[in-house]
């Protein structure tokens, strides 16, 4: 592959990543978002193949990792895997821009190791684990069994914190937004 550069958020579930990564790509024409591929079927009719994620059946993704396809993948839940083609990375830097992933935080930590100092890795810190549960309670899309699922992996990823390279506490959008555009840029426009 050759090589660019690479911007990284990861997260808890429900604390605000996809927000700040939707916003960077409002406001940076440089940035292309990594589109993940997953095993898990759709959530809803609004999620699209190749937009939303890659869906792939479990045997399918599986004969990409034999065929040695991914930058990184995981089994997240039983037979629900998730993971970057490298397909997809290599597609970004031939468009002359920096990648910039929307993953979990072993994933994202999983990048980090493999892109080195060609990466910023961005861990995005909720306001409380309450919160979260919260912001999924919202969004209406999980039953109350995945999401206590969800919060209990919540509690065992914000001990990752320390593996990225930048802490962002989500406590108010707007100003984790403003902060998330100047990390960015110092990263990217100051080298």
């Amino acid at each position: 592959m050759n090589q660019g550069k690479a911007i990284i958020f990861s997260a808890p579930s429900g604390a605000g990543k996809t927000t700040i990564v939707r916003h960077l790509l409002s406001v940076r024409d440089d940035l292309s978002f990594s589109i993940s591929a997953c095993s898990r079927p759709r959530r809803n009719r609004t999620e699209i193949d190749g937009v939303d994620y890659y869906f792939l059946s479990v045997e399918e993704f599986k004969k990409k990792v034999a065929d040695d396809e991914f930058v990184e993948w995981e089994e997240v839940y039983e037979d629900s895997f998730y993971g970057t083609l490298k397909s997809e990375v290599q597609r970004i830097w031939d468009l002359g821009k920096t990648v910039i992933f929307d993953v979990d935080v072993v994933g994202g930590k999983n990048l980090k190791d493999y892109f080195g100092a060609d990466a910023l890795a961005i861990f995005v810190k909720p306001p409380s684990i309450q919160h979260l549960r919260d912001r999924l309670n919202l969004r209406d899309t999980e039953t109350e069994e995945s999401i206590n699922i969800r919060m209990a992996k919540a509690e065992k990823e914000m001990g990752y914190a320390t593996h990225f390279d930048y802490v962002l506490k989500n406590d108010e959008l707007e100003v984790a937004l403003k902060e998330a555009e100047e990390v960015v840029s110092n990263f990217l426009d100051n080298e």
